[in-house]
């Protein structure tokens, strides 16, 4: 098999990608495709730690938010550039990957998810508190300044620079699948002891890897409060966020290079569309659009535990198997 068709969905994902801003200028349409990619590129971040380590995390909005609130202050309160912030937010963000790095290595499945909610919640106290400095509950808007250097960029340029992060950070799950550290981690993920009986460096291996998925998100939370242009404390260290990166990548294929991009474009479409038909109705149906996007991905979880890239790779199978068996009887 070559490279191509191994990557194929991802040729047709990030290449149809770069081609729909050169063929469509609808803001709507563009401002979709940005928050895919970026949703993608973070569910990716946390698929780094929680599908290829096993170190399933439901506080990743703690780096999401440090990264947001680096770049955000950096801009408001100093008048520097924002990649000054988003270079100040990943320093932050592998410290604080360091310490529940550690924390790793002494607890494990809910604990170690437990672990990562609380770190969220106090930084979400911290930072809501401190409102000398962060504005507290108030948030922080992000004045818009054209130009590169201060990320100031029109929706095309943002498609592109949501492009680049997400391919980024698709390489770097690639490299984790076939390279001796990605097989490393994946015998820590799925026996930590057998993998430690093997000369492997298990608790190195955990801490790396919430660490460099830590840096990834930061980046992409310093990126999305530059492209919003506000930055709310009670949304960027939210559960809530921390769980869609989950769900994204569980969904579209949990331990994959290509699964959480599939969700991404899952979740996001489903979450505009019910949002769009449901959102002008009466009091009483102003959630439905949550119950029926919870309820799909109920269904999806149920129905197909392995994701978006277990289902095609299983059609792909059988589709070979018919041809295989169509030329036997020829």
């Amino acid at each position: 098999m070559t490279a191509l068709t191994r990557h194929a969905g991802a040729v047709v994902l990030f290449g149809g990608a770069a081609v729909v801003p050169l063929v469509i200028r609808d803001a709507f349409f563009l401002d979709s495709l940005v928050l895919i990619l970026l949703w993608g590129a973070l569910s990716a971040a946390w698929n780094v730690a929680g599908g290829y380590a096993g170190q399933v995390s439901i506080g990743h909005a703690s780096f999401f938010g440090i990264g947001a609130y680096a770049g955000a202050l950096m801009v408001t309160r100093f008048g520097k550039s924002p990649w000054l912030g988003m270079l100040l937010g990943v320093v932050i963000s592998i410290g604080a990957g360091l310490i529940i790095g550690f924390l790793s290595n002494r607890l494990k499945g809910p604990y170690f998810a437990l672990s990562t909610i609380a770190l969220s919640q106090v930084l979400l106290i911290a930072v809501s508190r401190w409102r000398g400095f962060t504005a507290g509950g108030e948030g922080i808007p992000v004045p818009f300044r054209p130009g590169f250097a201060t990320l100031g960029l029109g929706h095309v340029a943002w498609v592109y620079m949501a492009l680049a992060v997400a391919i980024l950070y698709y390489g770097v799950e690639v490299y984790l699948e076939h390279s001796r550290i990605g097989y490393q981690l994946a015998g820590v993920r799925e026996d930590e002891d057998a993998a430690e009986a093997l000369g492997i460096a298990t608790r190195a291996l955990k801490v790396i890897a919430v660490t460099v998925s830590a840096a990834l998100t930061s980046v992409c939370g310093t990126l999305w409060a530059q492209y919003v242009g506000f930055v709310d404390p009670a949304y960027v260290f939210s559960v809530d966020l921390s769980v869609r990166f989950a769900l994204n990548t569980i969904i579209g294929g949990i331990g994959t290079a290509l699964g959480p991009y599939l969700g991404s474009i899952l979740i996001t479409v489903l979450e505009t569309y019910l949002r769009a038909t449901f959102a002008g109705m009466k009091t009483g149906f102003t959630g439905i659009y949550l119950v029926i996007y919870g309820a799909a991905l109920i269904l999806v979880v149920r129905w197909a535990p392995e994701g978006l890239t277990g289902i095609a790779a299983r059609l792909r199978a059988r589709a070979a198997a018919g041809a295989r068996g169509a030329r036997a009887h020829a």
